[in-house]
């Protein structure tokens, strides 16, 4: 019996992998430096995850989402991504369906239905103004909290079209200032704990 499970439990993993490595090869074909900074945030996901005592199958999870969560993106078109300005009110409503559109997309993949329930919350706040469906609190999936904040820390320090890069300690004075607001503030006391370990360890 333990066998047979065992078993059952590897075809759901090699499924869930398949599909995961299918949809990630699709955005990477779109956008392969997109695919790049996704990798970045679900590393830092599963050390956040770590940090809060994620079991072994719930860290293989999170970085699913974490690497997923932007899949949606597929459907956005280049002007509105790169655009150099703030957008208008009609490209925040395309940006706003993107968490919709890649739970459609991930959904897809039976073995990734759970990954694509957490994929459309990655976008909403700790305060209840996030999108799609303005959700609050503990309302919020874990690991979507979670990639919400590692996402935030990723784009603060990358370069993007309508803004330099800053460096990661004002990166985490900024995590530390939307505690309880954009985000879980255990989730942001998680990340701060992992990435001041990681500059004590880089210094």
């Amino acid at each position: 019996m333990r066998a047979c499970i065992s078993q059952k439990q590897c075809r759901r993993v090699s499924a869930s992998s398949q599909s995961k490595d299918v949809l990630i090869r699709a955005l990477e074909e779109r956008n392969p430096l997109l695919v790049d900074r996704l990798a970045a945030v679900a590393d830092l996901a599963v050390e956040v995850g770590r940090h809060l005592g994620f079991a072994d199958h719930e860290l293989e999870q999170l970085r699913s989402v974490a690497e997923l969560h932007d899949v949606g993106k597929v459907a956005i078109p280049d002007a509105i991504l790169l655009k150099q300005g703030p957008l208008d009110d009609v490209e925040w409503a395309f940006v706003h369906q993107h968490p919709l559109i890649g739970e459609r997309i991930v959904g897809a993949a039976p073995a990734l239905v759970g990954v694509a329930r957490t994929v459309c919350s990655t976008h909403e706040r700790w305060d209840g103004l996030g999108y799609p469906d303005g959700i609050a609190g503990a309302e919020i999936p874990i690991g979507a909290r979670i990639v919400a904040v590692c996402d935030a820390v990723s784009a603060m320090v990358s370069d993007r079209p309508f803004r330099g890069a800053v460096d990661l300690p004002k990166a985490l004075v900024e995590l530390r200032r939307c505690a309880g607001t954009q985000f879980d503030p255990d989730v942001v006391a998680a990340a701060r704990a992992v990435l001041t370990g990681a500059i004590a360890v880089a210094a």
